[in-house]
């Protein structure tokens, strides 16, 4: 059992209710600052690790989702993973780049933040089209539903997450200057490198899905995991837990430690220091009227 603490709730400034995110499902740590997409929001939200600021609010795409549950549930494009992407020409203080899941039409969106000098966020967002790189995905998983996304030796990668009745979670890579090619808009959408399925066990019974990954530096990676018992990519269901694990260079999965706080665990970033990972998640309460969670936990690193 991996101890986690509760550092705060993400409030954010807004003109009108809610005034917070309810939905967390992406996280990216630079330095200080926190990038948290939440996947009911059109929104990304920026947070300053030191003290208890509210959260600056950035918009990558325009419009407002409806209010009632169900029809905000058809409309929204289901941010479910957030990206840092190092420089390279088209964008050369690096970017973040905000995912749609994949599991329906309309979520099948990205958009592409770069970096300014100082590290903020510029205002000018590009929206990307990313049927061209799900449509292989499309047929290989009946049921997509990409949860996370990193960049790791060279490699650009996706996370798959599995459903209860399939809990094929899987790793997705692509060549990472290839991707970038594709996000400059000079070459086609690249195809996966390779797919690698992870059995990541249970808790009370329910399958740990993934739900977020993060590079790791000198190799390997960790992620987080729900045990969310639901058949349904598009339908929430009752979460019995949350889960990190750590994956060595080599694909070899280290370890997987259910969490002390039973939520769901839907973002995580993660620092390395004297020998530990220093993690930190944020949650996805499923209560439009209920603040996500910023928690942090500190695991021996595993590859030593």
């Amino acid at each position: 059992m991996l101890e986690v603490r509760v550092v705060r709730t993400l409030s954010v400034e807004a003109d009108a209710a809610p005034d917070h995110l309810s939905a967390a499902s992406g996280l990216v740590q630079v330095g200080q600052r926190l990038f948290v997409v939440a996947d009911d929001e059109h929104m990304l939200a920026v947070f300053e690790l030191s003290g208890y600021n509210f959260g600056q609010l950035h918009r990558p795409f325009d419009g407002q989702l409806p209010d009632k549950p169900k029809a905000r549930k058809a409309a929204k494009p289901d941010l479910e993973a957030l990206v840092h992407l190092p420089p390279w020409p088209g964008c050369p203080q690096g970017a973040l780049l905000a995912i749609g899941s994949g599991s329906r039409p309309q979520r099948q969106r990205a958009a592409l933040l770069a970096y300014g000098e100082a590290g903020e966020v510029h205002s000018a967002v590009r929206q990307i089209d990313l049927s061209p790189l799900y449509a292989p995905l499309l047929a290989r998983h009946e049921q997509l539903n990409i949860e996370g996304a990193f960049v790791a030796a060279g490699h650009f990668c996706l996370l798959q997450r599995g459903i209860q009745a399939s809990p094929v979670n899987v790793l997705i890579s692509y060549d990472w200057p290839a991707m970038q090619a594709w996000l400059d808009g000079i070459a086609p959408a690249p195809e996966p490198l390779a797919s690698t399925p992870y059995d990541l066990g249970t808790i009370d019974g329910v399958p740990l899905c993934f739900t977020d990954g993060a590079a790791l530096p000198e190799g390997g990676w960790v992620f987080c995991a729900a045990a969310e018992a639901t058949d349904d990519s598009y339908l929430d269901g009752p979460c019995r837990g949350s889960a990190v694990g750590v994956v060595a260079a080599d694909g070899r999965l280290l370890g997987v430690w259910p969490l002390s706080l039973r939520c769901k665990a839907e973002g995580i970033a993660v620092t390395v220091e004297n020998g530990a990972l220093h993690l930190l998640l944020v949650t996805d309460p499923d209560d439009r009227d209920e603040p996500a969670l910023l928690l942090s936990a500190t695991l021996p690193d595993p590859r030593a």
